[in-house]
């Protein structure tokens, strides 16, 4: 026999609360395989559950539209940044610059660059860099060029403005997210019990492809088991 099995995805819920509801506007009360009080809140609570769910996605595709701007940016600011630094250590190595300087960026005197992989890092060591250079030049020091401090500072604040942004976008989509997911659990409830006051309806239905035809109607999904519907057809 086959057996029924309740949605796995948001959309699939919405499909499955939207079938059974619209029999409402189609059907005579008492011809209704569901309740009226069933009906009621099933469609009270798609409109909500179908709002949160939009809300969502459009909170994604929010954030998906600025994460492709903002990795541009942090593609850009981790090229300037590490070319400063590697112009820095040059400058060191050519006596051009006192390695002492290096402590006023935070930087080991060794020369390096250190890891700019993560965003988090690319945060801190653009600041140390841009301060680092702003002090050195107050105390009287050659400014660097090519690039300077300057065309540095463009980019980083460029990127940090996209990334407080995409942690804005971010937030949003979890908090919706979250929202959508504290539904869930009702939808599976509310129809589950749609689903089983269907099946008690036309449980006399004969025969049995009738019945689960009638059934499918309000939305509930049926699966047969691997060569199962092979042997069903085989016997019909």
């Amino acid at each position: 026999m086959p057996y029924r099995r309740l949605p796995n995805t948001d959309q699939a819920r919405v499909r499955a609360l939207k079938a059974a509801v619209g029999k409402g506007d189609v059907y005579n009360v008492r011809d209704l395989a569901i309740t009226l009080n069933t009906l009621f809140e099933a469609r009270n609570f798609l409109r909500k559950f179908e709002t949160a769910q939009v809300y969502y996605m459009q909170c994604y595709e929010n954030q998906s539209k600025a994460s492709r701007k903002h990795q541009a940016n942090v593609k850009m600011a981790r090229l300037y940044i590490s070319h400063f630094i590697q112009v820095l250590n040059l400058a060191v190595l050519r006596d051009e610059i006192k390695v002492g300087h290096k402590d006023l960026y935070g930087l080991p005197r060794v020369n390096v660059v250190p890891d700019l992989f993560s965003e988090v890092t690319l945060v801190e060591w653009g600041r140390k860099v841009i301060e680092g250079e702003q002090q050195r030049i107050a105390q009287g020091g050659i400014p660097i060029y090519n690039p300077t401090v300057a065309r540095v500072k463009v980019h980083y604040d460029i990127f940090l403005d996209s990334y407080e942004r995409q942690k804005a976008y971010q937030a949003l989509t979890n908090r919706s997210l979250e929202q959508l997911a504290s539904m869930r659990e009702r939808a599976d409830e509310l129809i589950l019990d749609i689903w089983n006051q269907v099946e008690t309806k036309f449980q006399e239905v004969t025969p049995n492809e009738d019945r689960m035809e009638k059934c499918r109607d309000y939305g509930l999904v049926y699966y047969y088991r691997s060569g199962e519907k092979v042997k069903v057809e085989e016997n019909d």
